[in-house]
């Protein structure tokens, strides 16, 4: 299927491994051009050879609001201007009401909520210039049914989802569409460390019966950055076999 995104300049978030690398790998096939960003300058260069297609990679931490700037202003450069934001951060330790002292809570709201707003006030007015623009969000399931044990990244990513979908409501008349993409249990580095190393007791509680496959994630975020997903924005969609229950 042509995604009607050949050529379009993307910059994809944390995206050395995980969910993020196949949303990299995903727009990179539809014919996008991708800059990615990490931590790990190793990560980094092995996650560009896997995604191909004349990818980028840029060591960046995007865990700040300053970083997150400073990896779009980057990717920017790089690639004359950008079309497609992927704002993307690995999760904030876990625990639970107990065991979290009031001191975690802001570095996590950073990491989750400060570094997507810095990422869309980089990139949004360009954007919104030449009436065309994607911006998919990845958080988490935890906004429709919070996640025990994962209070910071149940906290931090709702608030994000109130951010984008305002955002997405001021700017829908610009040509520029906001989304938010909501993984479940995905089989990545993320949640077997979660889970002592063997995730997969986890697929016992999805009514699939089964982890994620991450490709077909990424599948989801290109499709929402294509042409053929104009009208789609304001909406947060969970990518997760079932697993929340709500009608909503």
């Amino acid at each position: 299927m042509d995604l009607g995104i050949v050529g379009k300049r993307a910059a994809v978030a944390a995206a050395s491994s995980g969910l993020g690398l196949a949303s990299a790998v995903a727009l990179a096939e539809a014919g996008a051009r991708v800059v990615i960003c990490g931590r790990d300058e190793a990560k980094v260069n092995a996650a560009v050879a896997t995604i191909g297609h004349d990818a980028l990679g840029l060591v960046a931490d995007v865990a700040t609001a300053a970083g997150g700037t400073d990896f779009v202003e980057r990717a920017m450069a790089q690639l004359g201007g950008l079309d497609i934001l992927v704002p993307n951060a690995g999760g904030p330790p876990g625990g639970g009401f107990t065991d979290t002292g009031l001191d975690a809570y802001l570095p996590a709201i950073e990491q989750n909520l400060l570094s997507t707003v810095a990422m869309c006030l980089a990139a949004v007015p360009a954007m919104r210039a030449q009436r065309w623009g994607r911006v998919v969000a990845v958080t988490s399931v935890s906004v429709r049914q919070p996640i025990p044990g994962l209070i910071l990244s149940n906290t931090a990513r709702a608030g994000v989802t109130g951010f984008l979908k305002t955002l997405a409501l001021e700017v829908a008349g610009d040509g520029v569409t906001v989304n938010t993409v909501q993984p479940g249990s995905h089989d990545t580095d993320r949640l077997r460390s979660l889970h002592g190393g063997d995730a997969s007791r986890m697929a016992a509680g999805i009514p699939t019966g089964a982890l994620g496959r991450p490709a077909d994630f990424g599948a989801v975020v290109a499709f929402l950055c294509s042409d053929q997903a104009r009208f789609i924005t304001g909406a947060s969609l969970p990518v997760d076999g079932g697993a929340s229950r709500g009608l909503q």
